[in-house]
């Protein structure tokens, strides 16, 4: 009882905070609604990047792949350090001296607004088929391990799952329909914080449990027994290979954290070229402490439990439950509460933002005043909501790890997307017919090759990471070419000039220098460690 009561307490606290902060604002104004009036400070941007991205389906996901194959999952949090010095330093600027609102409003001053259109489209379509309904169902696997929900309702699992994706869904919506951005955002910042306790605290209080009450002993114990699964990177059978991180690896990462448009909008909303800088540098050294309660766990749980759960992704809500004070259930639970909601809603507001400005207004309407366009992408945000918890819980029937399965989905359409997006920012000359077409022409090949002929290339078996890197170089040769047979009759890309203008962070290089020593010295450390 004491667990439910802190639970409701503290997701009632951020709740309170978030409508108390916002009350005031205009949410008929576009630029409040969809970008909180560009007035976000820059440790906003960093929590509202981290929780945005940190949700269950990593939690459950990660921990759940870090069960199964060691600590070479991580690449997907260490190589997103990479990926934010590469936003900070190349895309941001270039976002920024435009003003830009959405990713696809940067394709149409790039391209044309067809291609704005089909982006927006593409861009909707991947959030709701890849992202929403995994966000909701991981969550609900992650509460039912925290509080045995099936067992208080006295249903079976299933039927509590749809419960939780209902409860979560609903009050996602409520953040990213009623509040706005900066709801959004404020939550996000103080569910970071609660989520970086609760998440040091379960890896600590396993350690712990392996050592029976003695933290060196469980250190020992680990290395000792599961030393090889310590190494990231593994000789022999690695689902994520070395070499991938240099291709696959970090072309997803990039298009996540330079393109998604859930994730970027929080760097539009900042209040300046510097803040944004900040923000997001500021997320990528957060990114780095990612494997301590995203990977860690699920080793732990590995030792603790044995090799043989059923499912992987149950390791992690097992070894909450088994470490974790009753008196600590509630705010934990509260936390990850606001860690999925803020995913959810971080995405879905995204949604909303990308069909009111650039559907509703930019084909349907296009004399669309500011409500008319905010009350058009709530509605499109509700429909969106109900179509994503309907379909979450039929994510229980797929096979494979929840987190892999999510990246490869994501992957038909991510990578000829951020092709299409590099040309635009390297290849001058390429037209808008040419990226028109290159996204299909990306999405076909990577389902043909990858999900049907199993990342079978003419007779040779590829890891499908290194087949998303041949895909994108595939997409973007293409695209140079085209550009080189027929190039656009006027440039319209930003120069560099206009590019510099912008006033941005003085010690971001620096920074990003730093970033990257670390990410390098995270492998070697674990690599020493693990062999």
């Amino acid at each position: 009882m004491f667990g439910i009561i802190s639970f409701l307490f503290f997701t009632l606290l951020v709740a309170t905070v978030s409508y108390w902060k916002t009350k005031n604002d205009d949410q008929k104004d576009a630029d409040v609604f969809f970008l909180a009036g560009r007035q976000l400070p820059w440790f906003v941007v960093t929590g509202s990047l981290m929780l945005t991205n940190l949700s269950t389906e990593q939690l459950v996901g990660l921990n759940g792949g870090s069960y199964r194959h060691g600590f070479e999952v991580m690449a997907w949090e260490i190589v997103a350090a990479v990926a934010l010095v590469v936003m900070a330093l190349v895309f941001l600027p270039r976002y920024w001296s435009g003003r830009i609102t959405t990713v696809p409003q940067f394709l149409e001053n790039r391209f044309d607004s067809q291609t704005r259109q089909i982006v927006s489209g593409v861009f909707l379509l991947t959030i709701c088929i890849g992202f929403l309904p995994f966000v909701l169902y991981s969550g609900a696997i992650g509460l039912e391990g925290l509080f045995n929900v099936s067992e208080i309702l006295g249903v079976e699992l299933g039927t509590a799952i749809i419960i939780m994706v209902w409860a979560i869904g609903l009050s996602g919506a409520a953040y990213a329909i009623l509040g706005g951005l900066e709801a959004v955002a404020i939550s996000d910042t103080i569910n970071g914080v609660g989520l970086l306790v609760g998440g040091f605290l379960i890896p600590i209080l396993g350690i712990f449990a392996l050592g029976e009450g003695d933290f060196g002993g469980g250190v020992s114990r680990l290395i000792e027994n599961q030393r090889e699964m310590i190494n990231p990177i593994q000789e022999t059978e690695a689902t994520i290979p070395f070499g991938t991180l240099f291709t696959g690896m970090l072309l997803i990462n990039i298009y996540y954290w330079c393109t998604h448009q859930a994730i970027v909008q929080r760097t539009f909303g900042a209040k300046s070229l510097k803040d944004g800088q900040k923000g997001v540098l500021g997320a990528a050294v957060l990114k780095l402490l990612g494997p301590i309660y995203l990977v860690l766990p699920g080793v732990i749980a590995l030792e603790m439990f044995g090799p043989d759960l059923s499912d992987g992704d149950l390791a992690y809500p097992m070894l909450v439950d088994a470490v974790l004070p009753t008196a600590f259930v509630g705010f934990f639970g509260a936390v990850m509460f606001g860690a999925i909601l803020s995913s959810f809603n971080s995405a879905l507001h995204s949604c909303s933002t990308l069909f009111g400005l650039d559907v509703y207004k930019g084909t349907i309407n296009r004399e669309a005043n500011d409500r008319q366009t905010v009350i058009a992408g709530k509605v499109f945000g509700i429909a969106l909501a109900i179509l994503s918890m309907i379909a979450a819980p039929f994510i229980a029937q797929a096979d494979g790890g929840l987190f892999i399965l999510m990246k490869k989905l994501g992957a038909i359409f991510s990578i000829p997307l951020l092709a299409v997006i590099v040309a635009g920012i390297a290849l001058p000359k390429v037209p808008a017919l040419a990226a028109k077409i290159g996204i299909p022409l990306g999405a076909a090949s990577y389902i043909y090759f990858s999900l049907i002929k199993e990342n079978h290339i003419f007779g040779y078996e590829v890891n499908w990471l290194h087949f998303a890197g041949l895909n994108f170089s595939f997409v973007l040769v293409f695209l140079w070419i085209f550009g080189l047979l027929s190039p656009r009759a006027e440039l319209e890309t930003p120069s560099n000039e206009e590019v510099a203008t912008a006033a941005g962070w003085s010690h971001a290089k620096l920074a990003s220098v730093v970033i990257v020593g670390l990410t390098i010295a995270v492998y070697a450390v674990l690599h020493i460690i693990g062999s």
